[in-house]
């Protein structure tokens, strides 16, 4: 196979046959950084019987797509992914290759930087090319989210950085494009197979994905106590939206993990945010100031969060929010 220098390469990560959302985000920035370093944009998708994900990939910008399609690959497993990964990366010497931080990415990405000789900056939150170097600046939360850290990685290829999901805008879907789909062969051995999955077990109960909500209702410190977080919870039922918090909220074990917005939680992009008793600290607002609209409600007329806000109400949360769920209520009542 050709030996093809630059491009940026981003790994595709499907599950069951579907796209995960972070690998299209990822097409996005990819097609930017292509752009600005007069290169093409790359993807490899490796499972069993993934073409349909392979037209995604062309379908959200890739030039070329290169797929492993084996059926040692119907389930995720380390080792023969990190295998196929290296060899495509080996054959296809990118510049840049990009992989979401999910907890797949999270396991593959450290794998593969490792049998490449190479760094990587995990849980990215900005990538950049610098205008001097023409490298690729890696910006992400450090010491606990309380400093943003720009890194490169001027010595090694390629420049491996995984990403956090939503933090990119996804592209346009369009059927038009056209773009090379290459299968890649890959020889697996039997020591490739290092374990054996018995039973693949789903997961029933259904799990919020705040990061792909339309509406959020996020709650602060400024909330008082867990007696009074039923209040965001009626307000994101009447506005057909999901609740998330603050640092402060998940500590205090009111909400859980996975609902933070924020450096150490998920990056969102809702059409509407509400910002209910937030003081708006950087670590916060950089997971959230990409939001549509934005409406902040604070006791303190000072507070950092109104910087950021299109709409902001000085007043007691725990005070406003019956009074906006009432006149919710009343609006349905009369419709």
């Amino acid at each position: 196979m050709e030996q093809l220098k630059n491009g940026v390469l981003v790994y595709i990560e499907q599950r069951g046959g579907q796209v995960e959302k972070v690998s299209l985000e990822l097409l996005g920035k990819g097609r930017e950084l292509a752009t600005r370093l007069n290169s093409t944009l790359l993807a490899v998708v490796i499972g069993y019987k993934i073409n349909a994900c392979a037209l995604e990939a062309v379908y959200h910008g890739a030039d070329r797509v290169y797929v492993v399609d084996e059926p040692l690959l119907a389930d995720f497993m380390s080792k023969p992914y990190t295998k196929a990964l290296m060899l495509v990366t080996q054959a296809v010497t990118p510049e840049i290759v990009l992989i979401g931080a999910t907890s797949i990415g999270r396991d593959i990405a450290p794998r593969l930087s490792v049998c490449l000789h190479t760094g990587l900056t995990a849980d990215c939150t900005s990538l950049e090319i610098d205008e001097t170097t023409q490298g690729l600046l890696m910006t992400r939360p450090a010491f606990g989210g309380n400093l943003m850290a720009t890194i490169t990685c001027p010595n090694h290829r390629p420049q491996m950085s995984s990403v956090r999901p939503g933090v990119m805008l996804k592209p346009t879907r369009d059927v038009s494009l056209k773009g090379e789909v290459v299968k890649f062969p890959v020889k697996f051995t039997p020591e490739d197979k290092d374990v054996e999955i018995l039973v693949t077990m789903k997961e029933t109960a259904k799990k919020v994905k705040i990061e792909d909500a339309k509406v959020l209702v996020s709650g602060g410190r400024g909330m008082g106590s867990v007696d009074n977080m039923p209040l965001l919870y009626t307000l994101a039922g009447e506005l057909h939206g999901e609740v998330s918090g603050t640092r402060a909220v998940i500590e205090s074990g009111w909400l859980d993990k996975d609902l933070q917005v924020g450096q150490t939680g998920k990056t969102v992009r809702p059409d509407l945010y509400l910002a209910c008793g937030i003081s708006g600290a950087i670590q916060h607002v950089s997971g959230m100031e990409e939001s549509g609209l934005i409406i902040a409600v604070n006791l303190n007329p000072t507070a950092p969060i109104f910087e950021v806000a299109d709409l902001g109400i000085v007043g007691d949360v725990t005070k406003i929010l019956p009074l906006v769920n009432k006149e919710l209520l009343a609006l349905k009542t009369n419709s």
